[in-house]
């Protein structure tokens, strides 16, 4: 093999003992002035870093002086031995250098770590079809529209384009019902299932769709922005500031359509951006005109954004059905050397190309920005960094805990006994990832313990089941006994390694299984200021779970007090309405229209709701 060849072949220097960063620099003044690779280590004598240079000398001497970037000079202080293997040209040193990198892995070296895909809109290609936001592509005739960097504003573009044309929303095939569900009484389907719209019109709702998606959106921007300064003159601030946030995500979607052209080559957009020492990789995968996928690949380097990209070619492109015809990249490289290593290593011949105008360079900034909202939000979770580290020492935890789920129960008197799982990453609250539990289990009966097994065990069932990411620390807010009840319930599931630590408020002290006393941190610990965060977050996520189905129960009561509205029909008022105050001023015309309730019924509902709202103002008044 080359590599051994190359490691037979060439001279190889290397430092017996630790040396200063002035020996370092004088030592490295020593390598010859050609092309090579150099190999860096700390001072347990693993390799932190492995680069190559077309110039050893120059480029490794820039290491030793003049001012360095903050990721620089970290890296130099943690070295404690350097050494370097000479080639004959800069593109050995390039098949070289990934060769060791796959071997030794060092840390400091950009190494592909998945990250999750960007989400796009798909038109599904059924007689009736779905639109729906996901980050798997199928090959099934969909039509797909994206890659958005901003999965939430998809959803409210999503929920926009729903009220204005409600397609249906059920999975699979269509099937046949007598009478539509709930989503066509709230206006959010149009019920083809019950023969309620023909084919016909359904399928020129979804050519409206369609074009939205297309970016054709100047008459629905104009639309809602005249509705927002309506809503907004009538001092209907709370519609206007969902109008504005609706203006909002229509203009954010609207971006160059990269998913489908006319071009029948196949071709890969892939951009690099660094913050500091972290790397992201975005890529873009055309094949035959239409978008095959999406993907960040994250990882970091002490090179610059250059030497990433060139790292990351032969690290990805590494089997010939990966590789398609043309590679256009954001930096500009060594497009000759690239290509040689595709066509000699992998047996297929590609172009790599730096876009700088028209429908190519156009694409390419899409996926820059991506890869730039990815790199922001990484480096800014660095700064949680030193207390996941004290964390991981404290506790004694195998790895840097950068996923930790944190539980809380709460209840009033035994009624409505809740769960909240709540997920902080990198140190930093994941909402997306919240989920909320009703717990089953109790009948009444008041027992957190019994709470905790039956929410960890659902949640960690499905974490097993369906895959999911694996915590690097379960957080219960709470003593010895819910820590316990935790534990063995990941036991018993096979996750007998997931740390579970408790913290409990009175002195905030860490439980942890099977451990004699609890531990007790300074108060000033940043580990134990960000265990308070979790812990604290969890609290307010649950209780709020409580209050919201305790006002819940009160305004279903209100409600199925009055005479023609049971539990069905509280349930669909609040459904389509969220509360009691908007009920109240719906007018009955209204209740019927989105409701189907006689307007009779209607206008006792809010008779009563308008009468209970003022009693409770001139109880309040008298306070």
């Amino acid at each position: 093999m080359l590599v051994h060849s190359l490691l037979k072949r060439y001279l190889f220097y290397h430092m017996e003992q630790k040396k200063s960063a002035a020996e370092l620099k004088a030592v490295v003044q020593g390598f010859p002035s050609s092309p090579g690779v150099y190999l860096m280590k700390d001072a347990a004598g693993r390799i932190i870093y492995i680069g190559k240079a077309k110039d050893l000398r120059k480029r490794t001497t820039s290491y030793f002086t003049g001012k360095k970037d903050l990721k620089t000079t970290i890296m130099v202080s943690k070295i404690d031995d350097i050494s370097c293997i000479t080639t004959t040209n800069e593109y050995e040193a390039l098949l070289l250098e990934n060769n060791l990198i796959k071997k030794w892995k060092p840390h400091y070296n950009i190494s592909l770590k998945d990250g999750k895909s960007f989400p796009v809109i798909r038109i599904t290609s059924e007689e009736y079809p779905r639109v729906f936001k996901t980050r798997r592509i199928v090959q099934d005739g969909s039509e797909y529209f994206g890659p958005y960097a901003d999965a939430a504003k998809v959803d409210v573009y999503l929920s926009l384009m729903e009220k204005l044309y409600p397609l249906r929303r059920c999975r699979g095939p269509l099937k046949k019902r007598y009478a539509p569900c709930l989503y066509y009484h709230i206006g959010r389907c149009s019920a083809p299932c019950a023969g309620k719209i023909s084919r016909e019109d359904y399928l020129a709702m979804v050519a409206r769709v369609r074009e939205l998606l297309k970016g054709h959106t100047d008459q629905l921007t104009a639309d809602l922005k005249e509705r927002m300064e309506l809503a907004a003159s009538q001092k209907r601030f709370e519609e206007a500031a969902e109008l504005r946030d609706s203006i909002s995500a229509v203009e954010s979607t609207r971006v160059y359509q990269g998913v489908e052209d006319f071009s029948r080559s196949t071709r890969d957009y892939v951009a690099c951006v660094m913050r500091e020492h972290i790397v992201t990789v975005s890529v873009f995968q055309m094949r035959e005109g239409k978008l095959l996928g999406s993907e960040l690949h994250r990882g970091e380097s002490f090179g610059d954004e250059t030497d990433a990209l060139v790292d990351f070619f032969p690290q990805y492109y590494q089997k010939p059905e990966h590789v398609p015809e043309v590679i256009y990249v954001s930096h500009l490289v060594d497009t000759y050397m690239l290509e040689k290593m595709l066509s000699e290593q992998v047996g297929v011949p590609a172009r790599v190309i730096k876009p700088d105008e028209g429908k190519h360079y156009r694409i390419m900034r899409m996926v820059l920005e991506n890869a730039v909202m990815d790199a922001e939000r990484r480096f800014k979770a660095q700064e949680r960094l030193p207390a996941l580290e004290e964390l991981q020492r404290v506790l004694k935890l195998p790895s840097v805990p950068r996923r930790i789920e944190g539980f809380d129960i709460a209840h009033l008197s035994g009624t409505r006994p809740v769960a909240s799982l709540i997920v902080f990453t990198d140190g930093k609250p994941d909402a997306r990832e919240y989920r909320r539990f009703h717990v089953k289990s109790l009948d009444g009966a008041i027992d957190d313990y019994e709470a905790i097994r039956e929410v960890t065990a659902r949640r960690y069932t499905r974490v097993v089941n369906e895959k999911l990411p694996v915590p690097g620390l379960v957080l219960i807010d709470g003593g010895k006994g819910q820590v316990n009840a935790a534990s063995e319930i990941l036991d018993s599931l096979g996750l007998s390694s997931v740390p579970v630590a408790g913290l409990a408020k009175e002195f905030e002290e860490i439980y942890l299984p099977h451990a004699r006393e609890p531990l007790r941190l300074p108060e000033d610990s940043e580990a134990l200021k960000l265990l308070q965060a979790v812990r604290d977050e969890t609290h307010r996520f649950a209780t709020t779970f409580q209050t919201r189905l305790r006002e819940q129960d009160g305004s279903f009561s209100l409600l199925e007090s009055v005479r023609g509205v049971g539990p069905a029909r509280s349930k669909l008022l609040m459904k389509t309405y969220g509360n009691l105050e908007a009920i109240a001023n719906a007018g009955s015309e209204d209740i019927k229209t989105r409701c189907r309730i006689p307007l009779e019924t209607g206008e006792r509902i809010i008779e009563v709701l308008r009468s209970a709202a003022s009693s409770e103002h001139q109880g309040s008044s008298h306070l």
